[in-house]
């Protein structure tokens, strides 16, 4: 019988009862008594000398408070990059100045240049009409290969090129990779993009800076995934406030997919000219603007190599990587395409020798980020689809070569320095075969032949890494924060519970699931249980919500602070009922003495740690409230195999999406329903990418697809119904409650298997045979590559 309560029950979300009735808190619904309006003067060239700014006219008009330039920013610092590499040569990354306002020169089209702040936002945008700039257009540089080239324009003139780094890993192995390649039996090579795309979550982002001159107290409200890393970066790098005068709120976000990780010039703008202004000021970024000024994803130009020996065994792996970075290094924009690509290049294959160059590159472009699954979707795509045309040029079944390869013992050491502890790709496999109906494709196949359509199956297997950790070993690799994250459990006098916690829930539905495990733990309702978040002065400090750590890693933190609890209500527990600590056992709300009938209910305990009038005083203080941080000793590793079938009309190139099955193993699951909303969301972001999504740039930088007109975003009739399964379980073994993480495997293992199937849909029934379409795979890509 399926559970009703506790980890396992399928607990309906409780927060969308606020949210589907309009009674959410956002950060647009906060306006402060006294608020001004900013709006930002955004630069209309991506490439240009800024020799002035005349604000004269526009400063006199009705409503104008204050005009900000670069001018008023040179006391304070830029933007900071969270993670700095060091080359495969020793050299630490090339690391421009990201400036609040335009300092200097342009260098993508939607960089803000200067700020108008008034009493309403129309004036705001009235006087910015008024602002004259005076600037030369320079050549822009927008291909990453023509940016390498000797006398190349410079996006940064005080760097020596547009090369960020030139990153090898592992350097020690390129040798052997170089070798295993040279005496392969067979050597599969395919060029691929992976296109750049615009997260566009539900919710644009919003700022709105509030200074106390009373206690010298700054506020930010923020549409943010990780509050206290906010405040850290912004506090003590730009703006140079101690962080116990700056608190940074982060309220009902309505959605992230990593875009609201980042530290942005917005932010830090409204927090200053607060302070500057003595007054409140909100900025609302309008659709338009975030095409042009939230982190961008993906972006990526790679060759792979696989060889393979006469058995068909892989022997080595080479990727050349180019990466955009677009104008400046945004947070964590330098650990994409490095760490959290380059890792996971030996995939659920046993390949011992892997090798991955990326050379990352400035353009001027907006800066390009971590976008839901950051890194593991690029090599996922990569390696997935190379295998897909290793086995059509060998004449093998591809799940067949997959199988072949498969890791199967573990732990496992990669040749890419990460280890993983669990999973069973055999079994992921296994139940993808069924409940994709895989043995009656060939029947479906005949059923879209005899309507004149052509019918592919597309498969692909994925692991990622998760809950990115240790600290201190990504403190070597060159991050500069930690990566743990850290809970408080508060139990009030009469049982019920407070958690404070590090994480950030910005639709993974934390207030629901979170309960159930303490739920679980302690045996009281889930509704006597409160999950608190976003407010860096109310919460300890945590490292925010991305790369599915919630629960493997704020979720450890919180077991290991609810075990304090627990281990001190045993305390007053035998105190009450004057038995031995170690004999008493908490059940279903209750303690008990073990072997007798003695028990006392969770309430009694918790009211005497409060009122201690008949209280253990000598041993413990009374209260029962405690605090864990919890630092993980290694990453976990989500895995799964994904089928996808397609329709395919080879008059027209158009593909309809039929079938899509996912089997996926998170570990243990804490709610099935949430996890399989995770899956759905996932698919169809990967389905976006695949099919539908492309941020394009012309050769003068202008940004062509920056709107819905333009940018197409997968409706409702694009993605099918979706059969998904996580019963294939195999718990981490490094964290206390077995999980791994599943909020970005949908977008990571989508992709591969949509493109596969399209490709397979051409092969069956073209008569010339096509190796590859890049993505987003459009009608008239796919007509142009049958013809």
């Amino acid at each position: 019988m399926p559970k009703d309560s506790g980890i396992g029950a399928s607990s309906k979300r409780r927060e969308d009862v606020r949210f589907l009735t309009g009674a959410g808190n956002y950060t647009d619904d906060i306006n402060i008594h006294g608020q001004l309006h900013v709006h930002f003067l955004r630069a209309d060239v991506a490439h240009a000398t800024l020799n002035g700014v005349d604000t004269s006219a526009a400063e006199g008009m009705p409503g104008v408070h204050r005009i900000f330039t670069a001018a008023d920013f040179a006391a304070v610092g830029g933007l900071p990059c969270g993670w700095l590499i060091t080359d495969r040569h020793g050299q630490p990354m090339q690391e421009p100045k990201h400036p609040i306002l335009a300092e200097g020169k342009i260098r993508h089209v939607g960089e803000p240049v200067a700020a108008v702040v008034a009493d309403t936002l129309a004036q705001a945008r009235d006087a910015a009409e008024a602002i004259v700039l005076d600037y030369d257009v320079l050549p822009a540089v927008i291909d990453m290969k023509a940016a390498l080239q000797d006398g190349a324009g410079r996006v940064h003139d005080d760097l020596t090129s547009n090369l960020c780094y030139d990153w090898g890993f592992v350097e020690d192995n390129k040798q052997a990779v170089d070798d295993a390649i040279k005496g392969a039996a067979h050597v599969t090579t395919l060029e691929l993009v992976n296109n750049r795309l615009v997260a566009n979550p539900m919710e644009p982002r919003v700022a709105v800076g509030e200074y106390n001159r009373s206690d010298d107290m700054h506020t930010l409200h923020t549409t943010s995934q990780n509050p206290h890393v906010i405040r850290l970066l912004m506090g003590a790098f730009v703006l140079g406030i101690p962080e116990h005068k700056l608190r940074v709120v982060a309220p009902d976000v309505g959605g992230g997919f990593g875009t609201k990780i980042f530290h942005y010039a917005e932010e830090a703008f409204c927090t200053f000219a607060a302070k500057a202004l003595n007054r409140p000021v909100k900025w609302t970024s309008t659709r338009s603007e975030a095409f042009m000024s939230d982190a961008h994803g993906r972006d990526h130009v790679t060759k792979i190599e696989l060889a393979l020996d006469a058995d068909n065994n892989f022997v080595a792996v080479r990727t050349e990587t180019l990466a955009n970075m677009g104008a400046y290094l945004s947070t964590f924009a330098s650990s994409v395409p490095t760490w959290l690509h380059g890792t996971l290049m030996a995939g659920n294959y046993k390949t011992p020798h892997i090798y991955v160059n990326v050379k990352a590159v400035f353009t001027n472009t907006v800066p390009v980020d971590a976008y839901r699954g950051a890194g593991r979707p690029e090599a996922t795509f990569q390696l997935e689809r190379v295998i897909d045309k290793a086995a059509r040029e060998l004449g093998v079944d591809p799940i067949k070569l997959r199988r072949q390869n498969f890791i199967t013992e573990f732990p496992y050491a990669t040749p890419v320095a990460v280890e993983y502890d669990t999973g069973d790709y055999v079994a992921t496999m296994d139940k993808l075969e069924e409940i994709a109906d895989l043995a009656g494709f060939a029947a479906r196949r005949k059923e879209s032949e005899a309507k004149g359509k052509l019918r592919g199956l597309g498969v692909n297997c994925y692991i990622e890494a998760c809950g990115i950790a240790p600290s201190n070993l990504v403190g070597q690799l060159g991050a500069r924060a930690g990566l743990y994250d850290a809970a408080t459990v508060r139990v009030n006098a009469t049982g019920s519970i407070s958690v404070m916690v590090g994480a950030h829930s910005h639709g993974q539905g934390h207030e629901t699931s979170f309960p159930q495990v303490i739920s679980e733990m302690i045996g009281i309702p889930e509704d006597q249980i409160d999950i608190v978040h976003g407010d860096t002065s109310k919460i300890p400090f945590g490292m925010g919500t991305y790369g599915s750590r919630s629960l493997a890693v704020c979720g450890s933190a919180m077991v290991r602070a609810a075990e304090k609890v627990i281990n001190k209500a045993k305390k007053i527990a035998a105190h009450l009922m004057e038995a031995s600590e170690g004999d008493i056992e908490l059940k279903n709300g209750r303690f008990s003495v073990a072997g007798t009938d003695k028990s006392v209910a969770w309430g009694d305990v918790t009211l005497a740690a409060y009122v201690p009038h008949n209280y253990p005083l000598t041993d413990i203080e009374p209260g029962l409230e405690e605090t864990a941080f919890y630092d993980p000793a290694n990453f976990t590793y989500p895995s799964g195999a994904y089928a996808c079938e397609v329709e395919l009309d080879p008059e027209t190139g158009h593909v309809k999406i039929e079938r899509f099955s996912a089997a996926d193993d998170f570990g243990n699951i804490i709610n099935p329903m949430i996890v399989s909303g995770q899956v759905h969301g996932g698919i169809a972001q990967g389905i976006g990418q695949a099919m539908l999504e492309g941020c394009v740039y012309d050769a003068d930088g202008q940004l062509l697809s920056a709107s819905y007109m333009d940018y197409a975003m997968p409706r409702a009739e694009d993605v099918p119904f979706y059969t998904v399964d996580h019963s294939c379980q195999t718990p981490c073994t490094h964290n206390p409650l077995g999980v791994k993480g599943c909020g970005e495997a949908g977008a990571i293992g989508s992709p591969p298997s949509v493109v596969n199937a399209v490709l397979d849909a051409i092969n069956s029934g073209s008569g010339k045979k096509v190796a590859h379409i890049d993505m987003p795979l459009t009608p008239a890509r796919v007509w142009a590559a049958m013809q």
